[in-house]
């Protein structure tokens, strides 16, 4: 039987932090919170903490926080946003919700586009109902250029479209790559007019954030199946030509235009464009996925360490844990620790709403290990999916679930594994010399190991 997968946890270096006094920052449980008194003329810390270097500019990179309602999640990217901008990163909140918490944390008025907050810090509220109009104007210049629709598109009035379920993680995907250009589509209706080295995403909810992360690859499974009605049935022939040529010269994923290129170059360029998408979100430069609970609450912990098997259901990978809670204990904390390693997990100071927010006091309330976590420090991401062939098993690291959760399926002969769970599903490609029907499986320390033949 092959062993459990290994994960080593990211050690960072050991230090105490110096805090002031404040009526809404807390210390972290376990370190201690100084307090320096006058004693004659003066008094002077003789504990400080090392100080982190800023890091080096490279391409933009996405930065998300998952979490149930009521884990911090929003203030975590507010502080997280506040933190990259003292280290001198241009940085962009970007919030995709009605709710009001970024603006009460902030003190700023945050609309549609983005606007200057703070020395190197700028926020945007992403509205679909706005944003469903620039592709809907791509699609009407691109009918322009092949004239398939003879006009009809170009009636169309974007002002009277509502928004459907669905659009909003569509159409803020849309919006992230024109910030980051982390996917690596050429999509025109994205172009990017402001630089920026880190983009800090506050979503709808992290089940919304999650179907992100893993539309790319799904959107995959769908195009297969749509090419094979397109180029095999009489109808497809007819009509699905006209189409991937409305798309592509829209979306312009090949850089040609439509009009030169052949069906079947659409469709594979279509194919290697989301391709590259998905393993986008595996790039620990370009994306980082943090979890946030409330340590004092059981339930806000367990929804966490869902979350982050939800996440490698979906594709990604989760770079580490942050806690914090205004009655959060010493106890507390490592037991939430202890859950979640191997994953890095560092404490947050609490941050109150009661009182205007003094960012300053709040970022020196973070740690060294909680610096070196936001920035990105390296660390090694060990594979989710480990193959014995001499044992025939395929080991799957799924933190968060039980086995009567986990479904598998098969089909096109045993070559690939279908795993469900988490209201996600993922294909798992099977190497040649383990291919065959399930024969069993079991679940060892997090570890689904399932044994085939």
């Amino acid at each position: 039987m092959a062993s459990s997968s290994s994960y080593l946890p990211l050690s960072f270096s050991s230090s105490i932090a110096i805090f002031r006094a404040s009526p809404n920052i807390r210390s972290p449980p376990g370190t201690p919170n100084l307090r320096f008194w006058k004693r004659g003329r003066s008094a002077k810390a003789t504990i400080t903490e090392p100080k982190v270097s800023a890091p080096s500019k490279g391409p933009p990179r996405l930065v998300t926080f998952l979490g149930k309602g009521g884990s911090g999640k929003t203030t975590a990217a507010v502080l997280a946003a506040q933190y990259y901008a003292k280290m001198g990163l241009q940085t962009c909140l970007v919030i995709q919700s009605l709710d009001l918490m970024s603006e009460v944390l902030l003190d700023c008025k945050i609309g549609s586009s983005p606007i200057p907050c703070g020395d190197n810090l700028s926020a945007v509220r992403l509205e679909t109902t706005k944003m469903l109009l620039g592709p809907l104007s791509q699609m009407k210049k691109a009918d322009a250029r092949l004239n398939l629709t003879q006009g009809v598109l170009d009636g169309v009035v974007g002002e009277e479209l509502g928004i459907l379920p669905g659009m909003d993680s569509v159409l803020s995907l849309e919006a992230l790559e024109g910030l980051t250009g982390l996917l690596g589509l050429n999509m025109s209706a994205s172009k990017k007019t402001i630089e920026f080295d880190v983009i800090v995403y506050d979503g709808i909810s992290s089940e919304e954030s999650l179907r992100m992360v893993g539309a790319s690859e799904r959107a995959r499974w769908y195009l297969k199946y749509i090419r094979s009605l397109a180029e095999k049935t009489d109808s497809g022939r007819l009509v699905a030509p006209s189409l991937i040529k409305l798309v592509n010269e829209s979306v312009n994923l090949n850089g040609a235009s439509g009009l030169d290129v052949a069906s079947s170059e659409m469709w594979n360029a279509a194919d290697r464009a989301l391709k590259k998408a998905s393993s986008a979100f595996l790039d620990p430069s370009r994306f980082s996925c943090y979890l946030t609970m409330d340590t004092s609450n059981s339930v806000s912990v367990i929804s966490a360490l869902r979350y982050w098997g939800c996440t490698i259901q979906a594709g990604g990978q989760v770079y580490g844990a942050f806690g914090f809670s205004a009655e959060s204990s010493t106890t507390s904390c490592s037991l939430a620790k202890e859950k979640l390693a191997p994953l890095p997990f560092e404490n947050l100071p609490y941050v109150s709403t009661n009182y205007p927010v003094n960012w300053e006091m709040a970022l020196n309330g973070l740690s060294n290990g909680a610096q070196q976590l936001l920035l990105g420090a390296n660390r090694d991401f060990q594979s989710n999916v480990l193959f014995d062939q001499g044992e025939k098993t395929v080991t799957l690291f799924m933190p968060g679930f039980d086995k009567s959760e986990i479904k598998l399926y098969q089909y096109r002969g045993g070559s690939e594994l279908l795993v469900e769970a988490g209201d996600q599903r993922r294909v798992i490609h099977l190497p040649s010399g383990i291919q065959g029907k399930v024969r069993g499986a079991k679940f060892l320390d997090r570890n689904l190991v399932i044994r085939l033949g």
